[in-house]
């Protein structure tokens, strides 16, 4: 199986790490660079500062545990979302941005590949991890908002990123599409296919 994860910041560097056990290949696509900031709420060491962050967590999780991963280090668009999903079992979304995530969503229903996506809200109180037939995404209050910055809300992301590998595992090992509400006191399922 070859899983595609789309954003690797909080919620998918985070998300990503939890999967490094599945029976998958691991893609990662990312265009940002790793900041001493992001090291408060995302998977990454110090020594990842300065390097692109789907080849620094490719490069983390072969030297910590020895994964083997492909990275794409780019902007998703719609001139290579083809290209760089192709051949996806299965793609991830943990983009911060609603016009990543409707691209990504518009590939994915085209090309019939299954996407579930892991969004928090702006505040930190809730996440979701849902299926793309249930999911529509959501408008920044202003365009380039920071979610996940500063580490304030890192045990709540790490929950939600705990639970999307939940969703990925189990899709991966019984076809299961199974939505959850996050929330500081529980996370509940809300749907399973």
């Amino acid at each position: 199986m070859r899983i595609v994860f789309c954003g690797v910041g909080a919620i998918g560097s985070t998300a990503a790490v939890l999967c490094r056990n599945l029976d998958a290949t691991l893609v990662f696509i990312d265009f940002d660079r790793v900041e001493s900031k992001n090291l408060l709420s995302q998977a990454y060491v110090k020594p990842s500062v300065g390097k692109n962050k789907a080849e620094a967590l490719k490069l983390q999780l072969h030297n910590l545990h020895g994964v083997k991963a492909e990275s794409f280090g780019v902007r998703l668009t719609r001139d290579n979302v083809e290209a760089l999903c192709k051949g996806a079992d299965l793609l991830v979304d943990a983009f911060d941005n609603q016009d990543s995530r409707q691209l990504l969503s518009d590939h994915a229903r085209k090309a019939g590949t299954p996407l579930v996506h892991g969004a928090v809200s702006a505040d930190g109180t809730f996440g979701l991890v849902r299926w793309d037939e249930r999911f529509v995404p959501d408008a920044e209050d202003t365009q380039g908002q920071a979610t996940c910055e500063g580490g304030e809300h890192l045990p709540f992301l790490g929950l939600l990123a705990a639970t999307l590998a939940r969703a990925v595992q189990d899709f991966r090992k019984h076809g299961v599409k199974r939505d959850a509400f996050v929330s500081l006191s529980a996370v509940t399922p809300v749907a399973a296919e």
